[in-house]
């Protein structure tokens, strides 16, 4: 399967975020591929908006939105979690899509071993915080390439999926962002049972 090139990504995170739908997200760990279709993202666009970390400006931690577009943003948040971003738009225009859940094809058992005690239950990995402890990924995935599979974590490319298949919503745990920004629906995810229950 063809790997996302940086011209996907060079587009505003709202038009990235749907489109990312359906595409394989694949980390590579000890030669192993563990990969699964993402099925849930949300858009973070530009410090106008005040659901975004780059809403305070340019700091150590929000840098890598700055940057060139196609790189990885990963934080860590609640002081015990990693959460994977895909940074999009220009350079210059700090804009990211969280990738919130993957439905896993491959590598299962190695993801069972990133994520004992909770592995094979229905919903393992459909979260943004299940789904980087079941690739093992973490804040040494900031800043990383993900249009080079020699990095050990790409995106692949997919069909895009038709619109009756997604669904969209307010972004998730923003209850105290002023509106438009807490119930703007920048949020996408595919409808349950797209992907035999996805």
């Amino acid at each position: 399967m063809s790997i996302i090139q940086r011209d996907f990504f060079t587009r505003p995170a709202l038009t990235v975020a749907r489109e990312l739908l359906g595409c394989r997200l694949v980390r590579t760990q000890s030669n192993k591929r563990l990969a699964g279709l993402i099925i849930e993202t949300e858009a973070y666009q530009g410090e106008e908006d005040l659901g975004c970390h780059a809403s305070v400006g340019m700091t150590p931690r929000t840098s890598v939105m700055y940057g060139p577009p196609g790189h990885g943003y990963v934080y860590f948040t609640y002081g015990m979690h990693w959460l994977l971003n895909a940074v999009t738009d220009q350079e210059g225009i700090p804009a990211a899509v969280l990738i919130r859940a993957i439905h896993p094809l491959e590598g299962l058992e190695a993801m069972a071993e990133n994520r004992p005690y909770r592995a094979l239950q229905s919903g393992w990995t459909d979260g943004p915080a299940k789904l980087t402890q079941a690739l093992a990924i973490d804040g040494s995935f900031n800043s990383v390439d993900l249009c080079n599979p020699l990095n050990g974590l790409h995106i692949e490319y997919a069909e895009r999926l038709p619109d009756d298949m997604i669904e969209k919503t307010p972004r998730i745990g923003l209850n105290s962002v002023p509106e438009p920004w807490r119930s703007i629906p920048w949020r996408f995810l595919v409808r349950k049972g797209v992907f035999n229950g996805g």
